[in-house]
């Protein structure tokens, strides 16, 4: 996949800027996010990890503009989040992958060109070349013409991926994608993302229950409080990357996630969802 240039420009794109941004619903007594300010460089890769109902995907659909906050603002790269929604600069990945069951895998990779703004002919035709690259690297290039039925519940959360980048966003947001899947499955789609943001270096926004994951993955992980949630700390994962399953055997691996283990049994965070 010849990425190296897209990841080089991308450096200087998806800078995000959180401003005391909070959320409260009905008459604002249900307190869902405590006014909360962060800064995310572009091109890094942050986690959210933190107890289950604490407010983590509302964070993230606020970020995304998807849902508005009661106050404070979101900026990605000097913009309001709305400009980069409407520019499709913002990718999504979710629990479940939107896929129609109709259309083929390489048909369902270019579905973000099938809603929205119209595209030209040439914009189509550098996506189908883009969706191509994408599905080498996320190993379903022989698939490309498989309906989704005759895939595998990991293959389709790659879909999903290779989805949610066809338009070449500044920003990944990922709701606990790999949720649903089994713990090897969960493992080996972790490895596709790596190897996916490696060659990008796109900006990601990545909610977690999982904490060995999100060591894993990120550069920062961000721990939320329960709700109404506010940020109580923030981890900086200074792991070598390129980053592999060997990752997982380094020391500074298993102390830092034994220390975020640690840290949710000593605030009594890990109760039942």
């Amino acid at each position: 996949m010849t990425t190296t240039t897209h990841a080089e420009e991308r450096l200087a794109t998806g800078h995000v800027s959180v401003e005391n941004i909070s959320k409260t619903y009905g008459d604002g007594s249900v307190r869902a996010l405590e006014p909360l300010s962060i800064d995310l460089p572009a091109g890094q890769f942050t986690s959210i990890i933190g107890p289950s109902g604490c407010g983590k995907t509302t964070f993230l659909k606020i970020v995304g503009d998807l849902i508005k906050p009661s106050g404070g603002q979101v900026s990605i790269d000097g913009a309001p989040a709305h400009t980069s929604r409407v520019a499709r600069r913002i990718g999504y990945a979710l629990q479940t992958p939107v896929l129609l069951p109709w259309k083929t895998v390489a048909d369902n990779v270019m579905l973000p060109y099938a809603v929205g703004r119209s595209s030209g002919r040439a914009e189509k035709a550098a996506a189908r070349e883009r969706a191509a690259e994408l599905l080498e690297v996320t190993g379903l290039q022989d698939f490309a013409r498989s309906l989704p039925a005759q895939l595998s519940v990991g293959m389709r959360a790659r879909v999903g991926l290779a989805q949610a980048l066809v338009h070449q966003p500044d920003l990944l947001l990922m709701d606990e994608p790999f949720a649903a899947l089994d713990e090897l499955t969960r493992a080996r789609m972790a490895l596709h993302l790596m190897k996916v943001w490696e060659q990008t270096r796109i900006s990601v926004l990545f909610v977690t229950h999982h904490i060995e994951e999100a060591v894993l993955l990120s550069n920062r992980i961000i721990v939320m409080s329960p709700r109404p949630a506010r940020i109580r700390k923030i981890v900086d994962v200074d792991l070598p990357r390129p980053r592999t399953i060997e990752t997982r055997r380094l020391p500074e691996f298993r102390r830092l996630t034994e220390a975020l283990l640690q840290d949710f049994y000593d605030h009594d965070e890990l109760g039942d969802d």
